[in-house]
This record gives structure tokens, sequence and C-alpha cells, in this order.
């Protein structure tokens, strides 16, 4: 089998309460058909009208719960009281049907009993772990993408996950930027297709599915052209561009029929995404048409006091509820304060019931009303999580994933002579890496590493392994590479980022090969062995002082659980690499923001 690339000079491209609740219950018990179509407005109108004031804004809060999976461990000795009390609609980091029964326990010993909602991080795999969304669109495969959402889907609900939110639509152009890793790119026709693949992926034809989850478009919008790539930063865009390349992909989500959408931590020409009624209602709520709710990033409600767009954190809550951010994520600025402000005739109560009927609108077509533990099967979670058929599904997809950028000499795939490979570098033998970040519930121990695949793959051939370079200080360790070096047909050397280099809050100023890891690949072809590199991360990297040295150089980002058996797959020729680069990769970091049709 023969590998063909193509390289460029310069750049990679490319009660009575009771009795009128179980009458919504036992109607929705008679439903059939899809859940998502049925018009569930008299119902929702029905609710709302028994619910007071304190249990109206409870179905606008989202709190977290006891693992820490994104955002900060909050202290509320009085989480549990609210949840009975009915002033909780929502939390995430709620791990396993054990965990979702208990706390769906709580809310049922509220006064109307509303089920909660639960979301979490499904980013690329709950418990079986997918290449990065990045990695994956490489292959530029939607069908491909469409079932490892749909199969992500699958084992978070088994695991009493209602919500993922996932997945982040923002087009991404600065490779600075840690957060590209979530996206698809640069391309905002291609970031478009990819938005419906993932949303129909997730969500499937009917919410009420319980193999399905409700997807959350994100970040709302146009936090992929941060200043400088730096997390968090403000946008300075003109019309043109926010509506021609950063929209485009958000609205192609709310076409597929996306359930709800994420604002994000950026402002928009000095106005905090949160708290933006232009793009939240004028946009998206009336000009799109979206019926689906609209939740706060985590805290960022209370964040526009940072941005210096709200006094304080009533502020916030006001200017966030008049500007259509219907669920606050663990900001409790409308916990704390949209009561008084309704009283105090500051905020309409028409801004608190449309945001309360959005939210109950899903949970009534989840099939929460009908049954508030249809996600809690104990026997399903055990099935279906890290089965063999997603494991499956991870490895195609990884191996699908994987970008051929460099094959001179036919160094790729191996010579069927081949009879002992030299694999240097800690990153092919960490299992942590392999999985990289947003991997919040994936074990270490089930992760194939290159070094385990390879020797799967190889049974006949030894494989030596030498770290190379130190994985926490990237110091080198030379003498024990040329050693392994010395004794092989031909090297393998795995560099690139950690896990943890790229991805929230993970901006970098140089998105540079760490030199020692380069260095190492220059001192490992004076063996005069054909050396292969393993190049793994989360963007585009640049690599200018190690790329003459190496005879073939494989991107294989992050790829998940079966890393290592994907990427044997494409070393032995049994698969041969298809992936195309989704960002451009620069020559230099001065030419960022740099885009194939720039």
């Amino acid at each position: 089998m023969v590998f063909i690339t193509n390289k460029s000079v310069c750049l990679y491209r490319n009660t009575g309460v009771f009795f009128v609740l179980m009458m919504c219950w036992l109607a929705c018990s008679a439903q059939s058909g899809n859940n998502s179509m049925y018009d569930y407005s008299a119902k929702v109108d029905s609710v709302l009208s028994l619910m007071t004031l304190d249990e109206k804004i409870g179905q606008l809060n989202q709190y977290t719960g006891n693992w820490q999976a994104t955002g900060p461990v909050v202290e509320d000795s009085t989480k549990i009281e609210q949840i009975k009390a009915g002033r909780v609609g929502a939390m995430l980091n709620i791990k396993g049907v054990k965990y979702t029964r208990e706390m769906q326990n709580y809310a049922m010993q509220s006064r109307l009993r509303i089920p909660l909602l639960f979301g979490q991080d499904v980013i690329h795999g709950l418990r079986t772990i997918y290449p990065i969304p990045l990695g994956e669109a490489a292959s530029f495969d939607l069908d491909l993408m469409e079932r490892t959402a749909a199969g992500a889907a699958e084992e978070a609900s088994a695991q009493g996950i209602h919500w993922t939110f996932a997945p982040m639509v923002d087009i991404t152009r600065d490779a600075r930027w840690g957060r590209v890793m979530e996206g698809a790119g640069e391309d905002t026709w291609y970031g478009s297709r990819v938005a419906e693949a993932r949303v129909r992926g997730f969500q499937g034809d009917d919410l009420a599915d319980t193999h399905t989850v409700m997807a959350c478009a994100k970040h709302f919008a146009a936090y992929g052209a941060a200043i400088a790539g730096k997390d968090y930063n403000t946008v300075d865009i003109s019309d043109l561009t926010l509506h021609d390349t950063y929209l485009p992909p958000f609205r192609a989500a709310a076409n597929a029929g996306v359930a709800t959408f994420m604002n994000s931590f950026n402002d928009i020409n000095g106005i905090p995404a949160t708290g933006n009624a232009y793009i939240q209602r004028d946009i998206l709520k009336e000009g799109w048409a979206f019926s689906g709710f609209i939740v706060s990033d985590w805290g960022s409600v209370k964040e526009m006091v940072a941005h210096g767009y709200a006094s304080d954190l009533k502020a916030s809550a006001e200017i966030a509820i008049h500007a259509g951010c219907d669920m606050d994520m663990e900001s409790r600025a409308y916990h704390k304060h949209l009561k008084e402000l309704v009283e105090e005739g500051v905020v309409d109560i028409k801004y608190v019931d449309e945001a309360v009927k959005r939210i109950l609108l899903k949970k009534f077509q989840l099939g929460l009303f009908d049954d508030p533990y249809r996600y809690c099967d104990e026997e399903r979670e055990k099935k279906i999580v890290l089965s063999t058929r997603l494991r499956d599904l991870s490895r195609e997809s990884g191996r699908k994933s994987v970008v051929l950028l460099k094959n001179e000499k036919q160094a790729l795939p191996l010579s069927p002579s081949c009879r002992r490979i030299a694999l240097i570098g800690a990153l092919a033998n960490s299992q942590k890496d392999m999985m990289g970040f947003w991997a919040n519930e994936g074990v270490e121990k089930e992760v194939v590493t290159v070094y385990e695949g390879l020797k799967r793959r190889f049974p006949n051939v030894t494989v030596n392994y030498a770290d190379g370079y130190d994985l926490e200080t990237n110091d080198l360790r030379l003498s024990e590479a040329r050693a392994a070096a010395n004794r092989a047909d031909v090297i393998v050397v795995a560099v690139g980022e950690r896990f943890n280099q790229s991805g929230e809050a993970k901006s970098r100023a140089d998105i540079t090969v760490n030199a020692n890891q380069q260095l190492l690949v220059k001192e490992l072809k004076k063996t005069g062995k054909t050396v292969i590199v393993l190049l793994m991360g989360g963007r585009p990297m640049i690599f200018n002082d190690m790329e003459p040295h190496a005879d073939a150089i494989l991107l294989t980002w992050w790829l998940g659980t079966e890393s290592g058996n994907a990427i044997a797959d494409i070393i032995s020729g049994d698969y041969n690499p298809s992936g195309k680069l989704p960002m451009t990769f620069p020559a230099h970091v001065g030419q960022i923001p740099v885009y194939y049709n720039s």
C-alpha cells in the first residue's frame, strides 16, 4: 500500500395541584409519535398557571452537583433543600444513574414535582472517548460525526444525563486559542454542516428517545473571534464578519432543531453576549424563531460585572433576563435577585414566564413529566457504557481522523520486513494524554496507548520503548532513546502537546512544539534510520525545526479510548490515512490569524 500526501512549502493548510399534574403525566403517557413535534403549549401553560414566582424562578437556576467535571467547586449546604422546594430547574456534574435518581427523588418531593434536567459536558464522549472534535473534523466524514455524537448520546443518556453542552460550533481561525480543539475549524460552510451532523447525532429524531440527549449549540456568539486568541476576551467585529462568518453554523444548528443554545463569555463590540439582546432576542428568538431555551455559560451572568457592563449581581440578573438568557448556570443571580426585580416592577413577569415555558417545553418533550426516572436504568447503564460496539466506533473515528502531513520514500506503511521498532516519546505511552481535554469521565486504564497498540498489531515484531523526554519537564533522555533507536529497523517518535495544553483556559502565545522534543527528532535521525513522527495535540502547531529530519509525519491529534489501536491501523497500512486539515497550520506564529481563504 502506498500513501500519498501533498506538502505546502510554507503552510500545512487545509392535590388539586397533584391532580392537574397527574393528568398532564397521563396525557403524556397516552401520547404516541414524536414528542419533539407534539404541541405541548396547553400542558406547559397548565403547569405555569400553578407555579408561584419562587417556583418559576427556580426553573431558571442550574446548579452544579458533586462531581466537578466543569467549573469550580461550589459549596452550598442548602442545595438539597432548594431542590425539594422547587427552587432548582437543572443540574450539571451529576454522574451516573444512582446519583441522578437520588437527585430526581428530591425534586419529586417538591410541591409541583417538576423534574430536574441533568446536563453535562459530553464533548467527545463520556466514558468511551472519541477523537477531539477538531481531530474528528479532519475526517470530513459527516456520517461518522453524526454516529459518534449518537454514540456519545447513547452512553450519556444511559448514565442519566438528558442534555449535553455540545456541539461547539464556533468558527476558529486563531490557533493560539485553546478552545479550537472543540470545534470544526476555520471554514464557515463546513462548520455549518458539522453542526447539523452533530445535532442530529445527539438528538436523533425524537427527544423522548431515551438513547438521545438534548444538544446545545455554543458559544453564542463569536467566541472564536476573541482578540489575540485569549480565552474569555473581547470580540471586536463587523456586522459583515459576524453574519457571514460566525453566525451561519449557529443558524444551521437552529435549523437542525437544536434544543438549546449557550451564550458565550465574550462581549461583542462592548456588550457581553449574556446581556446581548441583539443576538439572543432579535436574531435567535425572533429572527430564527428558535423555540428552545438559552443557558448561560458557567457564571457568565455575574461576569457582566467584571466586563464593566453591570454594576452588581442584581443588575446582571436584570440585564440577562431582558436580553433573553433563560437559564442561569451557577451565577445565582436569578436565585438571589429576580424575585425582587419583579416585585419592584423592574422586570415584567412576562420575561420570567417566557423563559419558564421554554424550559418546561423541553422537559415535556424529553418525556420527564411522563416518567422522571426514564433515564435511570441501571441495567442499560451496565450494558451500554464502554461497550465493544462503542469502542469499535471510537477506533473507526480515530483512524479516519489521522492526517498524513509528510511521507518521503514510502516510509509508511511499515515494511513487512520490519522486525524491530523503536517507539520513543513519553506521549506514546501516556493513557491520560491519549484522551485529550474534555474527556471528563474517561478512565485512564481503559485507554489503549500507542505502545500497546503497536505490540498488539505487530506480535512478531520487537517494540522497544524509551521515554526520550520527561513528560512533565521535557528534559531530554537521549541516551536511552539512542540505545533503542540503534537496535531498531525503524523509529516511531511521539511529540506534541499534552492533554492540558489545549482546551478551555489553555490559550498559548507560542504554539511551537517544544524545542527539546524537536531536537529529539533531529538526534534520532542521525542514526540513519527511518524516522516516523506522531504529532499529537489539540490545535495547529509549528514544528519547522524537526520537519526536515522526519521521513513521515502523522498528525494524530488526541484520538481517545482506542488511540493506540487506531494509530497502529495507520502505521501498519491496514487503513490508508484519509484525513485533511480543518485548520491551517502556520509556519510562524506571526502569521496568525491565517486561514485558507484569507
